[in-house]
């Protein structure tokens, strides 16, 4: 690619490629092998720490953050040609970076709107890639997508929240290394601002009542390298005041702030699986030979092929562009391009990885592959952070609001 990065950008791609061709593309069949021989499919195979520590001798660590203080300084348009590197091999890069969702989140929400003891409790042990966390919000007795359905209460008593509530799909949660939840329940259900009903809370796994009860699968997949996506019960959980992030009633709002930067990473990531995608699809397309003519000679493999490049390079620019509007009118700002990118990238990205399949054939839906498995992960980016549907309603909504 062509796009004239600045200087500091391009050392640190340059740095970032040569870790995932020496070090992160090398470990992947290791880190499969591994798991194999681990006592259980959810505790993190050994080579994982020797890329993280890598990563940091590298000075490839916490990229994803802006404030220097906490991690590299990067804008989110310095930082959107590193995270698409990264969605090359999404199963073990971001993790080595310790710049993997949810944690990423859950750290941006600590640094912004966490008092001084929730960041020295959680937020530093997370920097340091020491823990792993996750987000508990979504449930499945109500539509998620509309964050002010939340059943979940989190009601006051004297110095102390009570919560009780059932959430699911919460990931990262059955990982052993995960150590603290930011639930977001109702603490004013009665509240005339539907908005300024939830609140959200950090929560120790082993704090009693806590249940992780089960992994829910994807597609089938168990997505042990991210931790899982499990089912949670909260029962008469008691945790301090102390554990409160922000105000009351500011959890819609926390919420919105979160998923911003999140959305942008998902949709650098996802390019860089359809980068993948397309180099596999153009090796597997000049070895093989169907009917005495080589794939890459077929009329449809190669508009498949074309089409897909094409298809990339116009997400790249328009979520460059998106990244670039965040960093100079904020998020609000870029409130309509932070929409178009979440509709626009898994849809387009899981079409490519789709391609990418049928020329493998049945070599595209097994194991010896990453296709399948990046496939149900562009999939289910079309329901993470909001379904499509949801932005595109919001996106026409504003659309339509100027020609009112």
């Amino acid at each position: 690619m062509d796009f004239a990065y600045d200087a500091r950008t391009e050392e640190l791609r340059e740095r970032l490629l040569a870790f995932m061709d020496e070090r992160v593309h090398p470990a992947e069949e290791i880190a499969e092998e591994q798991r194999q021989r681990l006592a259980s499919p959810w505790d993190t195979p050994r080579v994982v720490a020797e890329l993280k520590a890598e990563a940091r001798r590298r000075g490839l660590w916490n990229l994803f953050l802006p404030d220097p203080e906490y991690g590299a300084g990067l804008t989110n348009l310095q930082y959107a040609p590193l995270a698409e590197i990264t969605g090359r091999s999404p199963q073990l890069a971001p993790t080595a970076l310790n710049c993997a969702a949810p944690d990423t989140g859950n750290m941006e929400v600590l640094a912004h709107f966490g008092d001084a003891w929730q960041r020295k409790e959680w937020l530093e042990p997370l920097l340091a890639g020491e823990i792993r966390s996750a987000f508990a919000m979504t449930e499945p007795e109500v539509a998620s997508s509309d964050a002010t359905n939340i059943r979940t209460r989190i009601e006051r008593r004297g110095d102390e929240y009570l919560i009780n509530g059932r959430k699911w799909y919460i990931s990262g949660a059955m990982n052993p290394e995960c150590r603290i939840l930011i639930v977001m329940g109702k603490t004013d259900p009665d509240a005339a601002d539907r908005r300024r009903q939830q609140s959200m809370v950090l929560v120790p796994v082993d704090t009693p009542g806590v249940t992780v009860r089960r992994a829910m699968r994807v597609y089938g997949y168990e997505d042990h390298a991210h931790g899982g996506h499990a089912e949670v019960v909260f029962e008469d959980v008691r945790v301090p005041v102390s554990h409160l992030i922000g105000e009351e009633g500011g959890g819609f709002a926390i919420a919105q702030a979160r998923l911003g930067p999140g959305r942008i990473h998902h949709c650098m990531r996802l390019i860089g699986m359809a980068e993948r995608a397309i180099e596999l699809m153009c090796r597997r397309a000049l070895d093989r030979t169907a009917f005495g003519t080589p794939l890459a000679d077929q009329g449809v493999v190669r508009n498949w092929i074309a089409d897909s490049r094409v298809t990339v390079e116009q997400l790249r620019l328009l979520v460059l562009k998106t990244a670039w509007l965040m960093d100079t009118v904020g998020n609000k700002g870029a409130h309509t391009e932070i929409q178009a990118i979440k509709i626009a990238t898994p849809r387009a990205v899981q079409e490519i990885l789709d391609r990418a399949v049928q020329i493998h054939g049945a070599g595209g839906v097994s194991q010896d592959f990453p296709l399948a498995e990046l496939w149900a992960s562009a999939r289910t980016l079309r329901l993470a952070d909001g379904p499509d549907e949801v932005h595109q309603r919001s996106l026409a909504r504003r659309e339509l609001d100027r020609h009112r």
